[in-house]
């Protein structure tokens, strides 16, 4: 009986192949048609800004300090009295996020006070033009 079931064998591999088939195709033309992502999805960060142009960043460092993969460095710099840059006493004076190392977790999204920095929908990190 087993060379029976040897002898069937790759047939019923080939079974499998064949009931596939006749069903509907899964996959899309990504760059054309993209799917839709779910309301709560983590992309890219965003550095929000005010109405008027001033920024959401107080550099309180908090977000740095909650960050598990330690990809944020953030440095606070006092607002200067004749030209401010956000409405509180201090600003980011360097806000840098290393996305090569963020896990895209949004505990600095939870951590930040101001809600200075969002995550967007935006997931293409790499881009196809060299320029």
């Amino acid at each position: 009986m087993s060379w029976f079931a040897d002898l069937l064998g790759p047939f019923r591999g080939f079974a499998v192949t064949m009931r596939q088939v006749g069903r509907p195709r899964v996959t899309r033309k990504y760059p054309q048609e993209k799917r839709v992502k779910p309301q709560r999805f983590h992309g890219r960060h965003v550095l929000n800004r005010y109405e008027d142009g001033m920024e959401k960043c107080i550099g309180c460092e908090l977000c740095a300090g909650v960050c598990p993969a330690n990809c944020i460095y953030v440095r606070g710099a006092d607002n200067p009295q004749d030209a401010p840059v956000s409405p509180g006493e201090r600003y980011g004076f360097v806000y840098e996020i290393n996305m090569l190392r963020c896990i895209f977790c949004a505990m600095c999204v939870e951590a930040c006070p101001t809600t200075a920095i969002t995550m967007t929908h935006l997931f293409e990190m790499s881009v196809t033009d060299r320029d």
